[in-house]
């Protein structure tokens, strides 16, 4: 059985259909692409299986486990986590703390071990610090550890959001173009994150975006969203080759 599997999606806003009939299955641990022109309905898919949105029809079934109806903390804690397109970081809060604030999902202490400062509050705090760590050297951030995340460069800060995603202990990460702004040095940094993620954590992931460098290099599977219906769906090699999939997506 697939990780996520969603069928017949949908949403409409103000009598427009943003998304319609949508169907998506990705298998666990797998690398999975979702692309196409800007308006064509991505974001709006991720905000659908994260909760933002609620469905008007159709199903989110991730582990076995229906998602529909769920709150976004509530999907959160079943496992999955995202990032955004715009970087949604605590800008005024250290970059370990970032981390942390994720690692909170999964650890937790009485109010009065925390108000008193009892032994198992300093137990669970230097636990999390250590994971925190870990997670920061993953990313190569953890030289910067005590910066504020706003100090950090762009592409830095691109990465403090994956590892902040990954510290809620994900089944599925849902990735909103995250090589947006960066430079070719960047992306090819990011690449190569994303598959030490995938391997090293057993991640499956989800991933819009716009680099079709960095979606043929990493993608083992595309589908192609256009006006909020799906265009077309499958190999990567296969879809970048489909003449509607040039038409509509590359302007060619």
């Amino acid at each position: 059985m697939a990780l996520l599997e969603v069928e017949s999606l949908g949403i409409s806003f103000g009598g427009l259909r943003a998304v319609d009939n949508f169907n998506i299955s990705v298998e666990k641990e797998q690398l999975y692409g979702l692309i196409g022109p800007n308006g064509a309905g991505k974001t709006t898919i991720f905000n659908l299986l994260t909760g933002v949105y609620k469905p008007d029809k159709g199903t989110i079934v991730l582990d076995g486990e229906s998602m529909v109806g769920k709150n976004t903390i509530d999907i959160n804690k079943a496992g999955i986590a995202r990032t955004f397109q715009n970087i949604r970081l605590f800008k005024d809060m250290s970059v370990i703390d970032n981390v942390k604030v994720g690692l909170h999902n999964h650890h937790s202490y009485s109010t009065l071990s925390a108000v008193f400062r009892l032994p198992s509050y300093y137990k669970v705090e230097k636990e999390i610090r250590e994971k925190a760590m870990e997670l920061l050297k993953v990313f190569g951030l953890e030289n910067e550890h005590d910066y504020l995340a706003s100090n950090l460069p762009y592409g830095k800060q691109r990465k403090l959001e994956i590892a902040r995603a990954l510290a809620t202990d994900p089944k599925l990460l849902l990735l909103d173009e995250p090589a947006a702004g960066m430079n070719p040095n960047e992306t090819g940094e990011l690449m190569d994150t994303i598959r030490f993620v995938r391997d090293n954590f057993h991640m499956t992931i989800l991933l819009i975006e716009h680099d079709m460098k960095l979606v043929s290099g990493i993608c083992e599977e595309l589908t192609v969203l256009n006006f909020g219906q799906v265009l077309a769906e499958g190999k990567t090699s296969e879809v970048l080759n489909n003449p509607e999939v040039i038409k509509a997506y590359l302007g060619e």
